[in-house]
């Protein structure tokens, strides 16, 4: 299974947090991570983002097919994030778009076992692999992409 963890673009301050949009920067970060994707993923992906309008544009700009789903709104954690997406059984590549400071945290407790508050960047990607061979199963870390490093 492939999970990749994709933090909201830049969003507006105040107002309704569930509400608030991409700024101009945002959209753009989104495009350039939606492009790097484009050329990276395999052919079936599923999406899934969580229902804040911020994750929700950010999803569109890689595709309309995504999902949303409330076990990753703004308030999830790390544990429900990765059962929503359905690691490490799962099978296929999942994106899940979400927030921090959770997704750092999901970052953490895949890596290490222990959720810690790990820095997320907006807009970035961390692409984890489970292999799965006649010994034990495997976690690796892909990549770690921001719009900043395309």
């Amino acid at each position: 299974m492939d999970l990749l963890l994709w933090r909201h673009a830049d969003a507006e301050r105040g107002g309704r947090d569930k509400e608030r949009r991409l700024t101009a920067k945002g959209r753009k970060q989104a495009r350039r991570i939606a492009a790097w994707l484009r050329k990276k993923l395999p052919s079936e992906v599923t999406v899934l983002t969580s229902p804040a309008r911020r994750a929700v544009e950010t999803a569109s700009a890689l595709t309309d097919g995504f999902k949303t789903n409330p076990q990753l709104d703004t308030d999830a954690s790390a544990s429900e994030v990765l059962i929503a997406a359905g690691w490490p059984d799962g099978a296929g590549a999942v994106i899940v778009v979400g927030h921090q400071p959770t997704l750092g945290r999901a970052a953490a407790l895949i890596l290490t076992g222990t959720e810690s508050d790990w820095k997320f960047k907006k807009s970035a990607i961390w692409w984890f692999e489970q292999d799965e061979d006649e010994e034990d199963a495997r976690v690796a870390l892909r990549a770690v992409v921001s719009p900043a490093s395309l």
